[in-house]
């Protein structure tokens, strides 16, 4: 939106840390936009600098070479706001904090940083009298901090789960909507530029770790890091996975999950088993959606685009004109409040449904019997059990995995076939000795899958 230029008596000197994808974005939008988002902060936007690591390196034109620096320190002393999107840790780190002791404020969206380092940052802010801003962070332009932050201050909280990384989510989607393999849709992804080069951090869940322990953290007033998260990637997943999911009025999502119990908070991202009726089913693509639940306001949603240049750019420049605006007018952004201090509860002593799908041998008599009983055994309640026939594709896997076993394939003999069971709430360590008992029945062969479930 083009505006007038106008005098502002006072200017809000900003410095921009890296010019990645993210980075070129904000400057370009704080030149094409610089009108608005000043009459927006009250004052004259000025962007000081852009510290980036090889000044020669080939840019976008939009990023005037005249402000590049390899001197950040320096670039931080001229600045009243900070943008950090340099991304990793200890560099971050290192500069968010001198960018803090100096007075200036910070905005930032690195989430890394936040997991590990968020409650010394936070104390540091207020102990300096600045702010600390942090959309961006997660879920790119969907507005699920300032949600919680902010719009949610005057209720409880009791619930917080989501897609909260897109490139998970395009990959089992192009699964489920192609029927193709996990290795298919990583390849797709990264062709499309979805995933990098080593995927790790996504594919692996620590991504949405991170951002799910920052959230939980605004949620239940309480101190959480990614190291209080129980994390499953989604390498495992196949396209048998996705149909037998599909067949039972469920599709297949990467889900982070933070909930409050009567004993704690229960943090989790693994892949899990979304019904149909819950509307994290019907997210398609590089999308993010997030679920919260609270006392008063019920059940709010919130859905976006949760990466890419100009989505996230949007949610750092929302921050910067906040951070602004209360460095000509006064006052803080919300602080971190620390009221709960409520304990997470181990992964174990959580309680919920399970789907688990065991390959096992069509001629073994009474294996279906057997398997019940493992399950009444173990304390966990079946809420329903079927068997069917591997396809050929699947068959030819399982066949090709069995004849690498270490008894030389003498599994590989004869029919094969999946059983699948639904359980009912069940705690989780149940379940766990559930699939230790599972290896020593008479004709199954491995516990294929292990996934959670999540209803309405």
């Amino acid at each position: 939106m083009a505006m007038a230029e106008k005098h502002y008596e006072k200017t809000v000197k900003v410095a921009l840390l890296g010019a990645g994808t993210v980075g070129t974005q904000v400057a370009r939008l704080l030149s094409e936009q610089h009108g608005v988002l000043s009459a927006r902060a009250g004052a004259n936007l000025q962007l000081v600098g852009v510290a980036v690591r090889h000044i020669d390196a080939p840019r976008d034109p939009v990023i005037d070479r005249s402000l590049l620096t390899d001197d950040p320190m320096a670039l931080i002393t001229q600045a009243d706001v900070v943008i950090e999107l340099i991304g990793g840790i200890d560099v971050p780190l290192t500069l968010v904090r001198f960018a803090l002791e100096n007075g200036a404020s910070v905005v930032t969206g690195n989430k890394a940083l936040l997991a590990t380092h968020g409650p010394e940052l936070y104390e540091l802010a207020a102990e300096k009298d600045v702010d600390l801003y942090y959309e961006a962070a997660v879920a790119g332009a969907v507005p699920v901090v300032y949600g919680l932050r902010e719009s949610l201050a005057g209720d409880e909280v009791t619930a917080v789960m989501g897609i909260l990384n897109g490139t998970t989510n395009f990959i089992l989607d192009e699964m489920s909507a192609k029927g193709i393999s996990f290795d298919e849709a990583l390849h797709l992804a990264q062709e499309l530029g979805y995933a990098e080069a080593d995927p790790s951090a996504d594919v692996d869940g620590m991504d949405a770790a991170a951002k799910i322990a920052i959230l939980a953290s605004l949620a239940f007033h309480t101190r959480v890091s990614v190291d209080d998260v129980h994390v499953q990637g989604i390498r495992s997943i196949t396209a048998g996975d996705i149909t037998a999911a599909q067949n039972a009025g469920y599709e297949i999502k990467l889900i982070a999950s933070a909930r409050r119990r009567a004993d704690g908070i229960s943090l989790v991202v693994a892949p899990s088993l979304v019904s149909t009726n819950n509307p994290l089913a019907g997210i398609h693509g590089s999308f993010n959606a997030v679920l919260i639940d609270a006392v008063s306001a019920d059940r709010l949603m919130f859905y976006g685009r949760g990466a890419g240049g100009a989505p996230t750019a949007s949610a750092v420049l929302s921050d910067l004109v906040a951070a602004a605006a209360k460095k000509v007018v006064g006052g803080h952004a919300p602080r971190e409040l620390v009221i709960a201090q409520l304990p997470v509860i181990a992964p174990d002593e959580t309680t919920l449904r399970f789907y688990i799908k065991v390959l096992v041998s069509e001629k073994s008599t009474g294996v279906l019997s057997s398997i019940t009983r493992v399950f009444a055994d173990n304390d966990v309640s079946i809420s329903s059990i079927r068997q069917n026939s591997l396809t050929k594709s699947e068959a030819e896997a399982a066949r090709a995995e069995l004849a690498e076993l270490s008894d030389g394939g003498r599994h590989a003999d004869g029919k094969l076939a999946y059983v699948t069971v639904m359980t009912h709430d069940s705690l989780h360590k149940n379940m766990r000795s559930v699939v230790a008992a599972l290896g020593n029945v008479e004709g199954v062969w491995r516990v294929a899958t292990v996934l959670r479930v999540e209803e309405d």
